[in-house]
């Protein structure tokens, strides 16, 4: 098989529906016709195995069809079909295609009866021929169609691996190198606009027949803003420099020539063998080999890919686990791997493994991917299979793309219509021009002669010198789009991001991380997000499960009560907090318990310097030190449970059992410490609280589980685990002890309660009540229960079980039945409350959030129920919502179906609103200062939240449903979209940037988030536990979500704000300075001459108005940080773009136009003709010329005083040493230099009339600027108006600091909505631990049990019995009633030998 390299044939179908077997056959017809047809441009030549790639069917389009290539056409004579030549333009064509994103129908269950990949040479020959697709459901994803349909892989082969030319593993974000710097950034920053239209002015000052001013007012600037972006962004790619240097230093043991070789991870290739250690990053998608567990099993951590944190099982092939850590083997190892081509799946891996001459099928299972931590496993061997670029990581990661602000956005509008307002003035003054050479000009030619360039013949004289004056003028009037206000916009956003980095208020002491502004571009946006998208997982929360109340009996305990009161206190840790922010949390009363007050919080701290703080003491937790396996980190605070446990209450003792005995946990031991690694956080957690209560998990076996009660050993025969699923929603082991058999159950309360024995109302009723209140609480919770059971009673259901288990028919069902007849008539214990700590000020800094008119979107990989937890928890889910849907469809239909319904309601809700008179307001911004003084924002109660599943999503982002989503999800207050998969993340950002044409903020603290944080508007990345890899990829990066809220609401709020002011006010100067040029023109023949000095208007923008103007755009404030964090609200003029858009403009624009009429005709008229009273002439063009720019300066300087709100001593140095600097300058110019206007503004300063014509021009500009804003802010007063008044006010009176009492317990409450408990979405360990597999050693029998252990295992796998020396080409798969273990031949699930 060898075909040209370059030979392909691409044929696309688009499949909306599967495709039935005539179509299908129909289609390859045509097909083979079309080849037949393109034999006349085919040429004879050598071949390589590069298949065609034809996506017709929901298998091939989905990527699913057999990895061998169809057979070659033929042609009648039965020789092979000559290749089509290859062409330059075809193979960019291909290129191009390839990475096309298009949707491809796929069949959930055609992947389960699909063909396995077949191998190349020894099952090529027994391949069955492909059989058309059957017509079945649909599903739709979103993915790259590939042009090679395999990759070939052999191992510690790097010769045959490299004529595949696969990527290598060398990582490399940044842009520019040493050589390509200087060209490749000048020729970026001429693409914009701005700066390619400085450099045309640049030349054509340069050009002395047209120029009337030197090259050097536009040059020097020019260079300024080239060399300052040059450096910003030498310093960017710096920093990716050092990051990419770092990944791609990092050490890795690889294999070469059978020894172990350390490399680079940069030097690591397609095909190359490496070990890795345990607690190590994997350097690349690899292949399992042999790992140093038990039946070649290994633990990994994937939450840099999904966010989950919970351990994940895989397993390499039996057949390689043999060769252990031999290193000569493995070096020697030459297995040959075809497989699937690189997409971003991460949870499909598809090929074959051709060794010895058997073949093996490979699946996601066998497979550990790049950004994977290898956790419990002291050593592992894979072989590279992707790297670099070309890993599922790096494939899901997103391109990196140019960001740019709206405001950046809207200025390159605004400057092509000032370009053209320009070229108009221009063509004007041009043809004003041609008209006064003609009829006026040509008869002054001796006191003006006309260059010799110039025809003598009058038209054609006038003619030319119009053409002149054309770009004279455009030189002469450039300065209406000052390249220093690029300059300056680049500065101000620099000071700004240090202004960020500097914020004390966005430090976090414990980690000793603060805010930090990674670009310099995109403060402005921050003051307009309309949408956040955040991660949940080390984002909202902290990855850490802690047991914190449980129901025992009929008795709640966990709860702190005041000895005084009676009142439930809310545990705190020792924390500063915002007076405030304690007082506006729902449920909050007046204070009860006296702390300590203070102003001025001392640095570092999460309150702005000057509010009201409150120093919270820290509740004393329960000592467990008299328990020497306690941990010292765990906490808990109510006494009464532990004096319970030391008193040997029955109950309590049967409750910590449970959470002892009833879990797939395993125990390990590091540094002689006793440490636990479990598939589900919150397993961990109840196995650490029976631990800390002195119920210790201390180790298991296949057969057997020991724990330490009180110090004392017990141990139990473990007979079988009935493990949790989805389904089934619980958990079961059945164990004996002393000759004792009891079943421990531990599920859903829904679940657990409908099994219990008739007679537990009693029990139930109290047990639901604290149920109730732990769900209200946001806390996650679990129902306990057990059931004794007789020998007799379990035999003959042990037989029952093995019977339904050996069944061919509905073996799911028969199951599913039987666990039921044992999980019955049990006895409830109690309930546990699990909570999944949030960060720090997580609910408040979401709840103004919202209350600013922020959407937030939590899309997150965690299962759903875990997701709607936390939505409650943090306030982003309320009990003041109208409803909260759930869309879980797996079908299109079904999804399609539940979002019409969505909207339906919310558009029939939305109109009885309107018949209603609409839903009540409640007020959330009030504050009063005097009797009949108030504000008071209402904001709308109600509204509705969805929630959509990974699966469901596939759909709803279909082209046909995405409009559809966006309606209904646009229209709910909150989304959180669960199961996502990075990509997906990525695609809702995108969705939303499209159609709502909305800001938009991702927010993320790991890899799986890094496409998100690319694809929004500002990527914010938290430097969580997750490594660096979300900062990395960000604009900013926190320490916490909680300080969003005040970088958005301060910082964004206060950058967006001062940008606005600023361009309102530059747009307004530059008018009023330029156009006196314009007016000029009238009076001097349209000849290009200026009014100004030249060195004045070198020095307009550049030394006289750009100091005051930065300050204003760097410093200026309408409220404080405090009053900015208080009234959300006050954010909302972002959303609109209410400072600054064309109307903003315009109105700046002919602000500046009638300022330069008055500056220029008030001293016109003033000194047309005009005589001092010593008879000197006043009437000269210099004279006038200085006057006028005299006193642009002061009206422009008197403007920015009246912008200015908040004035520091840096804003009357800049002001009114603004002022000082034009005089200044003006007199060492002319004096000292010797300038052209020498003494011109000394003699009008000398007469009256000078100062007279100031204070006119003066007093006609500024009282109807100041009489429109007192008549605005009196009688349409903003929100903004108001809130500075009352500081003001505030201000002007001394405040006595009053003693804030501590408040009862503030946790927000809720509807009781019953809290999922989170398990491993994935079925646990229980087949493992019984099987034996996840056994490294078995102890010895104990003396005195009546029981003993077997002395070997069976190498049994998931679904069934395999030998170690038997191909393997096809698995099965998991059972959906559970996972229920056993070692008895055949496999049962659910049974050990012993049983």
């Amino acid at each position: 098989m060898e075909e040209d390299e370059d030979s392909f044939e691409l044929e696309v179908f688009e499949v909306d529906e599967p495709a039935t077997p005539d179509e299908v056959s129909e289609r390859r017809t045509r097909r083979h016709r079309r080849r037949r047809r393109a034999k006349s441009f085919g040429s004879a030549g050598p071949t390589r195995s590069r298949s065609s790639v034809s996506v017709c069917s929901s298998e091939a389009a989905r990527g699913d069809q057999p990895l061998v290539p169809p057979a070659t056409p033929e042609t009648p004579g039965g020789a092979p079909e000559a290749a089509r030549p290859t062409s330059t333009f075809r193979s960019s064509l291909l290129n191009v295609l390839g990475k096309l994103v298009i949707w491809r129908s796929s069949s959930s269950a055609s992947a389960r009866h699909r063909a396995p990949p077949t191998p190349p040479h020894s099952l090529a020959s027994t391949q069955p021929p492909l059989q058309p697709p059957q017509p079945e459901p649909c599903e739709y994803l979103r993915g790259f169609l590939a042009i090679e349909t395999e990759r070939r892989i052999r191992a510690n082969d790097r010769e045959f691996n490299a004529q595949f030319h696969y990527a290598n593993n060398l990582i490399k974000t940044s842009k520019y190198s040493v050589l390509t710097f200087l060209p490749l950034n000048l020729f970026e920053q001429f693409q914009r606009l701005a700066n390619f239209y400085f450099l045309c002015l640049l030349v054509l000052q340069m050009i002395p027949a047209i120029s009337s001013l030197t090259p050097v007012t536009t040059a020097v600037p020019l260079i300024g803003v080239l060399a300052l972006t040059a450096v910003k962004d030498a310093y960017d790619d710096y920093q990716r420099h050092v990051s990419d240097s770092q990944v791609n230093n990092r050490k890795s043991l690889t294999l070469r020539d059978g020894k172990l070789v350390e490399e680079k991870w940069a030097q690591v290739q397609v095909g190359d063998v490496i070990r890795m250690e345990n607690d190590q990053f994997v350097a690349a998608d690899m292949l399992l080999l042999s790992t140093s567990e038990p039946n070649g099993l290994c633990y990994i951590e994937t939450a840099e890919l999904d966010g989950e944190t919970n351990l994940k099982c895989r397993q390499c092939l039996l057949e390689t686990a043999e060769m252990g850590q031999d290193d000569a083997r493995i070096g020697a190892f030459n297995g040959e791997i075809v497989c699937e081509t690189p997409n971003n799946l991460l949870n499909k891996y598809e090929g074959v493994l051709t060794w010895e001459g058997k073949s093996y099928a490979l699946d996601n299972d066998k497979v550990v991917l790049r950004g994977c931590v290898l956790r419990n496993t002291q050593w592992c061997y894979g072989m590279v299979i992707f790297a670099g670029k070309d890993t599922k990581l790096m494939q899901n990661s997103g391109k990196t793309k140019f960001k740019r602000t709206s405001i950046d956005r809207l200025l390159n509008f605004i400057i092509i219509g000032i370009v053209f307002f320009l070229l108009s003035m221009c063509l004007f003054c041009t043809i004003a021009c041609g008209f006064w050479e003609t009829i006026t000009g040509r008869h002054f030619q001796i006191y003006l002669p006309w260059d010799k360039l110039v025809p003598t013949d009058p038209i054609e004289g006038a003619t030319v010198i119009a053409l002149l004056v054309f770009f004279s003028y455009t030189i002469v009037l450039n300065t209406v789009v000052p390249i220093s206000l690029y300059v300056s916009v680049e500065v101000i956003r620099f000071v700004q991001s240090f202004l960020i980095n500097w914020d004390e208020n966005m430090y976090h002491e414990k980690s000793g991380t603060s805010a930090k502004a990674r670009t310099t571009c995109l403060n402005e946006e921050l003051g307009q997000i309309e949408y956040i998208f955040s991660d949940k997982t080390g984002t909202l929360t902290q990855n850490i499960m802690t047991f914190n109340k449980c129901s025992i009996g009929e008795k709640c305990y966990g709860d702190v009560i005041d000895e005084q009161t009676g009142d439930i206190l809310e545990v705190t840790e020792g924390r500063v907090e915002n007076a405030s922010s304690l007082s506006s949390l729902p449920g909050s009363t007046q204070p009860s318990t006296f702390v300590h007050l203070y102003n001025g919080l001392t640095s570092k701290s999460p309150s702005a310097p000057g509010t009201l703080a409150i120093r919270v003491s820290s509740t004393i937790p329960v000592d467990f030190s008299e328990n020497p396996d306690f941990e010292p980190e765990f906490r808990f605070y109510d006494k009464s449970l532990l004096e319970a446990v030391r008193r040997k209450d029955e109950t309590v003792h049967s409750f910590f059992k449970l959470l002892a005995l009833c879990h797939t946990v395993m125990p390990d031991e590091k540094s002689g410490k006793l440490e636990y690694q479990a598939q589900s956080p919150d397993e961990a957690a109840l196995v650490s609280a029976a631990r800390n209560f002195g119920f210790v998990f201390k180790e298991r076996s296949p057969n057997s589980i020991t724990i330490d009660v009180m110090g004392e050993r017990e141990v139990y025969e473990l007979l079988c685990i009935l493990d949790f699923n989805n389904v089934r929603k619980r958990m079961s082991v059945i164990l004996r002890k002393d000759g004792k058999l009891r079943l421990f159950c531990k599920g859903a309360d829904n679940v657990i309660y409908e099994r219990l024995k008739p007679d537990s109302d009693a029990r139930k009723t109290k047990t639901q009540d604290n149920l109730n209140k732990f769900a209200s609480e946001g806390l996650r919770t679990l129902c306990l229960a057990v059931r004794d059971l007789e020998d007799d009673f379990f035999n003959d259901w042990k037989n029952r079980h093995q019977a339904a288990a050996l069944s061919l028919d509905n073996r799911d069902e028969k199951l599913d039945s039987i666990y039921e007849e044992i999980e019955k008539d049990m006895t409830l214990l109690g309930a546990t409350a699990i909570e999944d700590k949030l960060q720090d000020g997580v609910p408040q800094a979401i709840s103004k959030l919202a209350q600013a008119g922020i959407k937030i979107w939590v899309l997150t990989g965690d299962k759903q129920e875990t997701a709607i937890n936390i939505g409650y928890s943090c306030q982003l889910l309320t009990d003041d919502m109208a409803e909260v849907f759930i869309v879980d469809g797996n079908l299109y239909e079904d999804v399609e179906q539940q979002l019409g319904r969505l909207r339906d309601m919310i558009n029939n809700s939305e109109k009885s609103d309107g018949v209603n008179g609409g839903p009540t307001a409640v007020s959330v911004v009030t504050f009063r200062w005097g009797k009949d003084q108030s504000v008071e924002e209402p904001e709308v109660s109600g509204g509705y939240a969805l929630v959509i599943n990974g699966h469901s999503l596939v759909h709803a982002l279909h082209p046909s449903l995405e409009k559809i989503f966006l309606e209904a999800a646009s229209q709910c207050k909150s989304v959180i979209c669960c199961r996502v998969t990075p990509l997906q993340k990525a695609m809702v950002v995108e969705l939303i940037k499209k159609n709502k044409h909305a800001v938009t903020l991702a927010i993320g603290d790991g890899a799986n988030d890094v496409s998100m944080i690319k694809a929004a508007h500002i990527g914010v990345g938290i430097s969580g536990q997750e490594g660096l890899q979300a900062v990395l990829a960000s604009d900013y990066s926190l320490p916490q979500f909680r300080f969003l809220e005040r970088l958005l609401l301060v910082h964004g709020r206060w950058s967006y704000f001062r940008m606005c002011k600023f361009l309102r006010y530059f747009f307004y100067k530059n008018f009023a300075f330029t156009l006196c040029h314009f007016w000029f023109a009238f009076f001097c023949g349209f000849s290009a001459q200026t009014l100004f000095d030249p060195i004045f208007i070198s020095f307009y923008n550049l030394f006289y108005t750009a100091l005051p103007v930065m300050s204003l755009g760097v410093f200026d404030q309408d409220v404080n940080d405090k009053n900015s964090l208080s009234y959300p609200k006050l954010y909302t003029p972002g959303h609109q773009d209410l400072l600054f858009n064309k109307k903003e403009f315009l109105k700046s624009a002919m602000h500046g136009f009638f300022t330069s009429c008055i500056l220029f005709l008030v001293p016109y008229g003033t000194y047309i003709d005009g005589v001092s009273p010593k008879g000197h002439a006043l009437s000269d063009h210099m004279l006038f010329g200085s006057v006028v720019a005299t006193i642009l300066i002061i009206v422009v300087t008197a403007q920015i005083a009246l912008d200015t709100a908040y004035w520091t001593w840096w804003s009357h140095f800049t002001i009114w040493g603004s002022l000082c600097i034009y005089f200044t300058f003006t007199f060492i110019c002319n004096y000292v230099f010797g300038g052209p206007y020498i003494g011109s503004l000394t003699k009008a300063m000398s007469e009256p009339t000078f100062w007279f014509t100031t204070l006119l021009t003066v007093t006609i500009l500024i009282v109807p600027v100041l009489a429109w804003r007192f008549y605005f802010v009196d009688v349409k007063p903003t929100l903004s108006d108001r809130v500075r008044l009352k500081q003001r006010l505030e201000s002007l009176r001394s405040r006595q600091s009053q003693d804030i009492l501590r408040t009862p317990s503030a946790r927000r409450t809720r509807r009781s909505i019953r809290s999922g408990y989170a398990f491993a979405h994935q079925e646990g360990f229980g087949r493992l631990i019984t099987s034996g597999k996840i056994m490294r050693k078995i102890p010895r029998p104990n003396v005195g049990t009546d029981f003993s252990f077997p002395l070997s295992f069976g190498s049994s796998n998931l679904g069934g019995s395999m030998s170690p020396r038997k191909p393997v080409v096809a698995s099965s798969s998991s059972s959906n009633a559970g996972a229920f273990t056993t070692l008895a031949p055949p496999e049962i699930p659910g049974f050990n030998e012993q049983s």
